[in-house]
């Protein structure tokens, strides 16, 4: 099983849904994790409602640092993702392990117009599912580290 943390700055939207459908669609061969550089501490009400008409589970979700991926026992990850671009521009802690890394942006559904919301959401969330279906539809577990990066690189332009 591969290990997966999903980064952005909140960590209370896009890397929410997109630990939701990795854990999901990625059953038996990833395990996903979610974090943020400066964490809101809360989950945001648009992802939840979403996750909720999704039938997606939504407890055990929170928003937390990427400090607790960078500790002692935390679990060693296989490949960091970035959902935004300022946590893709900012020095991130060293991962144990030294794991792949890709940035797979996506505008960010909580800062759309309030009467945008849940469409915002729902883009975000397809953006983030058809990217994360295109690497789970990958070998991925017997690919050298040079050609999955250029697939994951490929992956950030769907």
């Amino acid at each position: 099983m591969r290990h997966i943390l999903v980064l952005c700055t909140g960590n209370s939207a896009r890397s929410i849904l997109a630990e939701a459908v990795l854990n999901r669609d990625g059953a038996g061969r990833v395990r996903a994790y979610s974090a943020g550089s400066r964490p809101t501490g809360r989950v945001n009400p648009g992802a939840v409602r979403l996750l909720e008409r999704l039938g997606l589970p939504t407890e055990g979700y929170r928003s937390k640092s990427w400090d607790e991926f960078a500790a002692p026992g935390a679990p060693k990850m296989d490949l960091v993702v970035t959902v935004c671009d300022s946590a893709a521009g900012e020095i991130c802690p060293v991962w144990p392990g030294a794991p792949l890394t890709a940035h797979w942006g996506v505008d960010d559904p909580a800062a759309a117009p309030e009467d945008q919301i849940d469409r915002a959401f729902r883009v975000a969330y397809h953006r983030l599912s058809a990217r994360i279906n295109a690497f789970l539809a990958l070998d991925f577990e017997d690919m050298d580290r040079a050609a999955l990066m250029t697939r994951l690189d490929a992956i950030a332009r769907i």
